[in-house]
């Protein structure tokens, strides 16, 4: 499924309108160029989960956690060398534990990302702040789920 944004803010509206869709466990990985949205994509995740307080990029420190209606980890694996690397940082339990993880460059380490996941690709448009945002849900957890999901995300497009 596919949607476009003129800006930041329909960007993170559009990401808060998946929120209500994911659970404990589920994986959204984000995929695009550098300043193509992905850190603004896990922001309106992050707020459509719940989450009060700034969201920032994890590219330093590797991993955010917060708190909301589900603990969210914000991972982003772009300095990553090595994909034991990831294991190192305990992204299995990550997965595993109680809530959503958001995983920028996911697509890097692709084969360590689990087969029930979103996909989310993010391409900058002609003008400054439009995206193009694509939607792939891929696995058993999200069967059947499309229909449902593009309605929902579509309710607060233009």
């Amino acid at each position: 499924m596919k949607f476009h944004t003129a800006s930041a803010d329909e960007t993170r509206a559009l990401a808060a309108r998946l929120a209500p869709h994911l659970q404990a466990g589920d994986v959204v990985v984000l995929v695009g160029d550098l300043g193509s949205g992905k850190t603004t994509f896990a922001q309106g995740v992050a707020r459509g989960l719940g989450v009060e307080g700034p969201v920032t990029s994890p590219s330093f420190t590797l991993v955010q956690q917060y708190e909301g209606r589900l603990p969210v980890a914000h991972v982003d694996v772009y300095r990553l060398d090595r994909i034991q690397e990831l294991h190192d940082l305990g992204f299995e339990e990550l997965v595993d534990g109680a809530g959503v993880t958001l995983v920028e460059w996911g697509d890097a380490v692709a084969q360590a990302m689990p087969n029930d996941r979103v996909v989310v690709k993010l391409e900058a448009g002609a003008e400054d702040d439009e995206r193009s945002v694509a939607l792939e849900l891929l696995g058993a957890r999200w069967h059947g789920a499309d229909a449902e999901i593009e309605r929902r995300l579509s309710e607060g497009s233009a």
